[in-house]
């Protein structure tokens, strides 16, 4: 098992003075800067224009009948990202459990977290030279970029339960998504700015969103500074093998462990299937504007922006519902926008720019709050001295594991040549989910858990 932490007075990992509550707050300040830096990736690069503009190289390289055949396999030029997507997924979850043990065993996260996000900004930065027939390197970035983001959050995650207190959890995670999607709406206006007067720059199309791309891992790589400053690992007992030797056992010895605790288990399945439904909503949703609806980049771009202003409010009023219902209430209403949302995108007629923006301004209010009151959820879930070990399952739920909903999308699409029949396909994701978490007692969990359980969750 993953070794406890040496400060054994504190299970919580928290103190109380004046001194290390005003030291917790600096830390508080500079983890939502890991939000601030990463999110553009996920927002610029992996939302925006990835997909429209890799789908457009792997079609250009394409034979008569529309397929690339990557290392010999025939697939249909369209399904190329969401495939990508799937094989990036494959790569994290064969990573994140062993950086997740390692980082529990040595109480070295800061190293780990840093070696993370600096590989991810650089293979973000190298989509500068994605351009031409380019689309076997453009996959390969997205896979190193998108399983690196995903090790990387394992490392972020498990900070949580080490700078907040059990009743400040939600209001902190929130803040942290608000960061996000803050820095998120900052870079897009700049984007937008670039794209849509790239004549006046001197540029080519391709030339702005490919400078748009490289931008994201710049700024990811920038900010990433801020945490790497402020954050700060904790001591933890010695440890009898090493950590990167052992970690493949360490593994095991965390699934065995997990046994223990069946209701985080319930959660994390409940979790695992309707995340999979937003993550590949959000991945998706620009290829889906573009190639079904026609709609042209500068719509989609002001789209996702309306997302992020959106989302920031929604992420922090979903916190403050929270604090009145409970997280897991709040968590299943939004499920259920989810479920409306898609049925509506299904139905959203082509060259309609108002109604595309419509269903944007929902899913902004609803996507922060849903990932931050679960992220802050599950940390209630988690027994002491075991953050980063079971926040590398958490992500697989969250990043790892959520290759399943790309996989249908791509091959749905593959199939009937339909992104509507595709996009309708994820409906059974958030259904399913809000049964699965519908079903287990949180409070029960928390408390099995060995962690004190708040007033309201």
């Amino acid at each position: 098992m993953s070794a406890e932490t040496a400060d054994t007075a504190e299970p919580t990992g928290l103190t109380t003075n004046s001194a290390d509550a005003a030291s917790r707050r600096r830390e508080q300040r500079g983890w939502y800067f890991y939000d601030f830096a990463c999110s553009v990736y996920s927002t610029s690069v992996l939302t925006v224009f990835l997909g429209p503009y890799l789908t457009s190289v792997a079609k250009a390289a394409a034979d008569a009948d529309g397929f690339v055949h990557p290392l010999g396999i025939p697939v249909r030029a369209g399904s190329l990202f969401a495939y990508a997507v799937s094989v990036s997924v494959v790569v994290a979850v064969i990573v994140m459990p062993v950086v997740g043990a390692a980082a529990d065993r040595t109480g070295r996260k800061k190293p780990l977290l840093a070696v993370a996000a600096y590989v991810g900004a650089t293979a973000t930065t190298g989509m500068f030279f994605l351009d031409g027939h380019r689309y076997l390197l453009g996959a390969f970035l997205l896979i190193v970029a998108n399983a690196s983001i995903s090790v990387s959050m394992v490392l972020y995650n498990a900070y949580l339960p080490q700078i907040a207190g059990p009743d400040e959890r939600d209001s902190v995670s929130s803040r942290g998504w608000a960061f996000g999607y803050a820095s998120g709406a900052l870079v897009l206006i700049l984007n937008l700015v670039l794209y849509t007067g790239h004549d006046s720059f001197g540029l080519s199309e391709s030339d702005a969103v490919r400078i748009c791309l490289a931008s994201a891992g710049v700024w990811w790589g920038a900010f990433t500074v801020v945490p790497l400053r402020r954050l700060r690992d904790r001591r933890v007992t010695p440890g009898g093998e090493g950590a990167v030797g052992s970690g493949w056992r360490q593994l095991m010895a965390t699934l065995r462990d997990m046994r223990r605790h069946p209701l985080t288990l319930s959660f994390l399945l409940a979790y695992l299937v309707y995340n999979d439904g937003v993550q590949t909503v959000i991945s998706q949703a620009s290829v889906y504007g573009s190639e079904e609806l026609g709609l042209d980049q500068t719509t989609l771009i002001t789209a996702v922006l309306l997302v992020q202003v959106l989302a920031v409010a929604g992420a922090l009023g979903m916190g403050r519902l929270a604090r009145v219902y409970g997280a897991k209430r709040t968590i299943l209403g939004s499920l259920v926008v989810w479920t409306l949302i898609l049925v509506a995108g299904y139905f959203l007629p082509a060259d309609a720019p108002v109604f595309f923006y419509l269903l944007a301004s929902a899913i902004g209010l609803v996507l922060g709050g849903s990932q931050a009151l679960s992220r802050s959820l599950f940390s209630h879930l988690v027994p002491h001295g075991k953050e980063a070990e079971y926040f590398s399952a958490y992500e697989m739920s969250d990043r790892g594991l959520s290759w399943l909903g790309p996989l249908v999308f791509g091959i749905a699409y593959q199939l009937t040549g339909s992104y509507r029949d595709a996009i309708i396909s994820l409906v059974i994701f958030f259904v399913v989910g809000s049964v699965l978490l519908a079903r287990v007692p949180i409070r029960q969990a928390v408390a099995a858990a060995g962690n004190p359980v708040p007033e309201r969750i």
